[in-house]
């Protein structure tokens, strides 16, 4: 179904191919999982099956790549999309129309399709990916991951014979997330669809994929093998086989359910040993206010708070209502300085908007909030910025200068940091970015790194984080893990919206967990995603009872 032929990528003024020699094949009715690094060309190999490399992106594409029989040099995107459905790390730049229901259509109508047919796939898609509540909404009103969902589903509607996916779950909820490789599964294994995809957030994903395509560094040769033979090797491996290896298992486990049923010699070894727990530095929460609950059976008053300790932020009584859309509901919080809180629940919580509020974006319907004694949405921003600093889930909100030098000179100018600060943050979070490199023409995971750089030069007191791990691989993960932890060390407050369970366990010292605009769960770390079968941890469901989050705990405990 899809070919590549000796295929070779080379963007102008690249004094490199992006992708060299890539040469596999992808049969018809199976799910090939593309696996490298971040910057490895994962999405310029998906671009070249669409056809948007070279014919949107420019550049030399040498060699030949097929889809069902068609040379994508000599047909252009459109000339493709009744076979090739494609979905982007961006959604926003996949929207055509203004509504949820309008957009699912919009491919059929391009198509020609009758109405009727249209009406039926549009019932069914909006039923599969759980978005029929949202039909009548206006996509600009939608949290990060409801885009995603409807994203996929325009590009499902038409029914393709291959579906280009790249990151598709990385800004969906662990439940969204599952729900949308399952359908995705029923796809290949019912309907015949081809599936192309690639995504970081391996422990999702790996045992959905019939072969995985590893590429594991720029211009090597792609490999295509089982799962377990390329988990083997690769660079990047997700929690459940870094256990694996730890443990001395041959094979190596793939999922949760394989690994748990060899677990047993591992949790008697760990039986006498606890794990170091993080707890947080202060209470998880102010009493808040008599207001009648929501939910009679939900008692909303909080548990009693701690003594007073310095608050860098302060959320009282907080409600967000926007275009007749409740967001948030009378949300109490408050974080301290060094203390690290991950902010979790589904897509649409109301994650974004706590957020959006802390840094004065927007301003409360109700409530109050303060950020070192100031109300962020009546300061002025040359001022904000030295106390509170957000990256989006859209990096090039931020970025608006045409090379990476360049916003690194803008940050330092910004912050007014020394000369140098901002470009020696991004070489060491983002290893390898020349100077002259234009932020378009990094991968989605290179812009979210270069924001953060953008943000931390002004090293502001309260940093907030809008799922700062999309399109980053493990290793980078790493690597923001330990400058994060470096700077709630040096008394920095980090606030993060992450659907990331895995960062979760490496980082936060506290989670809050949102429904519908309201903090339902407040605690340590390990006493919230411990109890949560949707946001624990592998290595928790692994080791359960036990309380373990990460390999790291595991091996010290065992040395």
């Amino acid at each position: 179904m899809i070919r590549f032929e000796n295929v070779s990528v080379t963007y102008d003024g690249r004094p490199e191919p992006t992708v060299r020699g890539i040469d596999f094949e992808v049969p018809e009715g199976e799910l090939v999982l593309l696996v490298g690094p971040s910057g490895v060309g994962k999405s310029t190999v998906l671009g070249a099956v669409s056809g948007l490399v070279p014919h949107f992106t420019g550049g030399t594409l040498s060699g030949r790549v097929t889809v069902a029989g068609r040379d994508t040099r000599t047909h252009k995107p459109r000339e493709l999309a009744d076979v090739v459905g494609t979905v982007g790390q961006d959604p926003l730049a996949h929207f055509v129309t203004d509504t949820v229901e309008d957009e699912l259509a919009y491919g059929m109508e391009s198509l020609g399709l009758s109405p009727a047919v249209m009406r039926r796939r549009v019932e069914e898609t909006l039923d599969l990916l759980g978005l029929a509540d949202l039909r009548d909404r206006p996509i600009a009103t939608l949290s990060g991951g409801q885009q995603q969902r409807v994203a996929i589903g325009s590009v499902l509607t038409p029914h393709p014979q291959v579906l280009v996916l790249d990151e598709p779950t990385s800004a969906l909820d662990p439940a969204a997330a599952e729900e949308v490789l399952a359908v995705l599964q029923r796809l290949v294994h019912d309907l015949g669809t081809t599936v192309l995809m690639a995504e970081h957030r391996l422990e999702r994903v790996i045992q959905y994929a019939d072969q995985v395509a590893l590429l594991p560094a720029p211009g090597a040769p792609l490999t295509l093998t089982s799962p377990a033979a390329a988990m083997a090797v690769s660079p990047v491996t997700p929690p459940v086989v870094d256990l694996g290896k730890l443990a001395g298992w041959s094979p190596l486990p793939l999922t949760v359910r394989d690994a748990r049923r060899r677990a047993g010699d591992l949790r008697d070894r760990l039986a006498a040993r606890s794990p170091e727990i993080r707890e947080p530095r202060t209470s998880p929460a102010e009493p808040r206010p008599a207001t009648p609950p929501r939910r009679r059976w939900f008692n909303r008053t909080a548990r009693p708070a701690a003594p007073q300790s310095p608050r860098t932020a302060e959320v009282r009584g907080l409600t967000v209502t926007r275009d007749r859309i409740r967001a948030l509901h009378e949300v109490g919080l408050t974080v301290s300085p060094g203390e690290t809180v991950a902010l979790m629940g589904r897509n649409g919580a109301g994650k974004s908007t706590l957020l959006n509020s802390l840094v004065g974006l927007i301003t409360p319907t109700r409530g109050t909030v303060e950020v070192h004694g100031r109300t962020p949405h009546r300061t002025p921003p040359p001022e904000l910025i030295r106390h509170v600093g957000l990256v989006p889930q859209e990096p090039l909100d931020l970025l608006y200068a045409d090379t990476v030098a360049a916003e690194c000179a803008a940050a330092d100018a910004d912050a007014e940091a020394a000369p140098g600060t901002c470009r020696a943050l991004v070489t060491e979070l983002l290893p390898g970015v020349a100077d002259d490199t234009h932020p378009r023409d990094l991968s989605e995971g290179q812009r979210l790194t270069l924001a953060l750089a953008v943000v931390l030069t002004a090293r502001p007191p309260l940093l907030l984080l809008d799922e700062p791990t999309r399109g980053l691989d493990y290793a980078a993960k790493a690597r923001l893990v330990t400058v994060l932890r470096g700077l709630a060390a040096e008394g920095h407050t980090i606030v993060l919206a992450t659907h990331d369970v895995e960062l979760t366990a490496e980082l936060a010292d506290r989670v809050v967990l949102l429904a519908e605009g309201e903090i339902i769960a407040d605690g340590p770390t390990a006493e919230v995603v411990v109890s949560s079968p949707s946001f624990a941890p592998q290595i928790t469901k692994i080791l359960a009872p036990q309380q373990w989050l990460t390999v790291a705990q595991v091996r010290q405990a065992l040395v």
